[in-house]
Parts: structure tokens; sequence; C-alpha cells
């Protein structure tokens, strides 16, 4: 018998059904925390990932401190809230009081906080009152009613939804990239997290950006399930599962299936023929960069995989720029990691890079035949750490290190 990850058997002799070999699912028995999400898998399977912190010579390096901070995390039993716990404790964030918080369905469960166990509370009737950090990461309608009266009440919020992101007044805030803005998050005491997609594209971009200009990206998105949350981890496993048994694949989350196949379409569509999804990527650009003459043409779509997000991205920049001079140039920059060799196997995926790790990983490096002023890149990053709970992290430790 041959085990395959995620609990998936290969048989090796035929079936009296049938003269092929017979594909079978182990029943998933072992909860498995990874560091995006938990996911199950069987006992045997049972492993740990090792990590790429984030460079501690740039912003947001792990750190220690004499202060202590009283932290809220609201959506602290879902998948950013669970990696939020977990980035806290690896970086050593000086924490003094945590509250883990969510909606009254979850309350009074149990998460863990390095070697703590803390009882989840419900938001709806908590008050923020000494709170000095509050993370959000559960929804937007959630962060609609709450984010305001934990600011009134004095926290300075982090809010990992697209509530605010688009808003003036509000800071969009990515720690590699446009750290100086955090310093306007005294207008309202709410800072906000982008997209897990804008997140990684730009940190990979700015230093090009900023060497020679960008004048347009195409970015064609390849979107890992865990981006829809657990449902839809647990859809791509459960159809996975079905299909491997011969059985039909029900769509439940996704609006057709997910398993051996590719959906292009994330989120609502405009009136403009984009989706939502691929229009944060437009706003969140030019807000980020201050600049809104960069042209964004996006394609986004979600992928049967589970875990890390992948872009093939192709700009234009102002000024001609060579790929030797990029990679220089990505090399030297914050939160990247250069994976760029011409063999098999010399560039970065979703699997062997990004899961469980915290760089943008960086390959496939080369100038565009078919623009003077074209250059190709292939990022790849975990948008559940880098795409959502380290960065909200970083700009806390900006906070702190700065402001508070």
């Amino acid at each position: 018998m041959e085990s395959l990850p995620f609990g998936i058997v290969r048989s090796p002799q035929p079936s009296a059904l049938s003269p092929h070999v017979l594909w079978r699912v182990r029943p998933w028995s072992v909860s498995v925390r990874h560091p995006c999400l938990t996911l199950s898998r069987p006992a045997a399977a049972a492993t740990s990932s090792s990590r790429q912190m984030a460079p501690s010579t740039q912003p947001g390096q792990p750190m220690s401190s004499t202060s202590r901070y009283s932290i809220a995390i609201v959506g602290a039993t879902g998948a950013v809230g669970e990696a939020l716990l977990a980035i806290l404790a690896e970086r050593s964030f000086p924490v003094g009081e945590l509250v883990p918080l969510a909606s009254a369905r979850s309350a009074g469960a149990r998460v863990t906080f390095g070697d703590r166990e803390l009882t989840v509370r419900d938001v709806a009737s908590h008050d923020f009152d000494g709170v000095d950090i509050a993370f959000f990461s559960a929804g937007a309608a959630v962060s609609r009613e709450h984010v305001p009266r934990a600011a009134a009440a004095g926290a300075v919020v982090i809010d990992n939804t697209s509530e605010f992101r688009y808003q003036d007044d509000v800071p969009l805030v990515v720690a590699e990239v446009n750290p100086q803005a955090l310093a306007q998050y005294e207008k309202r005491g709410i800072v906000a997290n982008p997209n897990c997609s804008t997140m990684q594209m730009l940190v990979a971009l700015a230093p090009i950006h900023r060497a020679v200009g960008i004048e347009r990206i195409n970015v064609a998105t390849y979107q890992s399930v865990s981006g829809a949350g657990r449902s839809g981890m647990d859809e791509l496993g459960r159809q996975t599962a079905a299909l491997l048994n011969f059985q039909e694949a029900e769509p439940k989350k996704f609006t057709a299936q997910i398993a051996f196949n590719l959906i292009p379409q994330i989120d609502d569509f405009q009136d403009n023929g984009y989706t939502r999804e691929e229009m944060k990527m437009v706003w969140e650009t030019r807000k980020i960069l201050e600049d809104e003459r960069i042209g964004v043409n996006a394609t986004a779509v979600r992928v049967p995989v589970f875990h890390g997000h992948a872009e093939a991205v192709h700009v234009e920049t102002r000024d001609a720029i060579t790929a030797v001079r990029a990679r220089e140039l990505l090399e030297k920059a914050p939160g990247v990691v250069v994976v760029d060799e011409r063999r098999p196997g010399g560039w970065p995926t979703p699997v062997t890079h990004a899961a469980g790790n915290d760089g943008v990983f960086v390959g496939r490096i080369r100038e565009d035949l078919s623009h003077p002023r074209g250059l190709d890149l292939w990022v790849v990053s975990d948008n559940i750490r880098k795409g959502a709970a380290l960065n909200a992290v970083q700009l806390a430790e900006l906070l702190v290190r700065s402001h508070l």
C-alpha cells in the first residue's frame, strides 16, 4: 500500500470492479496545525514544517521589549487568527495580556498562544478599554460594527478586512513597502492590512518601482483555496477524496468544482467585467505606491492548491531595466527571497517554498521579448502568513517601536 499526501493511498492490487489501479482515501483522523491553517491529515503524515522568518535586519524584525502591551485578536478561531497567535509567539512580541475574541458561536472555545491556552470571548460584549492593539480578522461586517468602538476606546486597530482599505483617512500599509504611511493611524486609530495578492506583488515590485518607475502591471494570480478559509480547504479535500473514489464532487463553497480544476472568478463581478478581487489589486497598488498613474490589469484565478498564492507578473517600466539589475535589486529588498536559477526546479512554488514560510519568493526573472521596457517575474508567497497575519504583526512591531 503506497501512502500519498492528505490521506490518499494507492492499492497495488486492481479492484474486482476495475482493471485499473484503485485509489482510496483513508479517513482524515488527526488534526495537524499548519502554519497557515489547521489541516486534517492521517497520523502518519503529521510533520512539522520549518519557517523562513522575515529577515531580522528589516522592518518588523523579531523583537524584545521591556514594555508589555494588551492585545486583542478578533477572529481568533479563524485561519488568520490562528496564524496571528502563532506569529506573535514566534517573534516574541511583547504581549502583556492577550484576549482572543470571536462571535458568540465560538465563545468558550480554547486557543493556544505559546505555551498557554486561552478562552475565547464574545466580541459583541467585550469592552476594549485598556487594549493597546486590536487585530481584526473576522470579516468586513464584524469590522464595520466593532472597529469604530475599539478605536474609540483607545486601541490602535490593525484591520485585515477590506472594510477600511479604500478610505482616504486610513493608511494601507505593507511593512516593507510604505512603513512611513503608518504614522497616519492617528487620524482614526485604524491601520488597514492590504489584500494578500496585492501584498506579495508589491513587496516584489516596490524596489523596481523606486529604481525605474512602473508604468503598467499585467498580473495573473493563481490563488490557493486557503484564501477562502477553512471551508475552501475542506471543499478541496472532500472533492479530491470523492473523485478518487469515483464519486461526484458537489460544489458548495465555490461556484464550480475546485478539485482538479481552475476557477477564473474570485469575488463578485463588477460593472466593468473585472471581479472585486481583481479591482482590489488596482485600487490598493495605487494607494500603497502613492501613484495613480500606474495601470494595473489583473486576472484572479482560484486553483486546487491548499496553501500559497502564485502570480505571473509582467511589468512595463518607465525607464528600461535589465533582468540582471532587477535581480540585484530584489536580492537586497526586505522580505524578498530570490529563487531564480535557469534549471529544472530553480524557481519557487507554493508547496516547496511558500507554505509555512515568511518570505516573498521571486523567480523566472527575465526581460519581456515583446516590450522594450518589459520585465517578467514569478512571485510566490504564503497567503495566510505574509499575505495577512505576518504583515499585521510587523505593523504592530513598527507601532510599538516608533509610535506607541
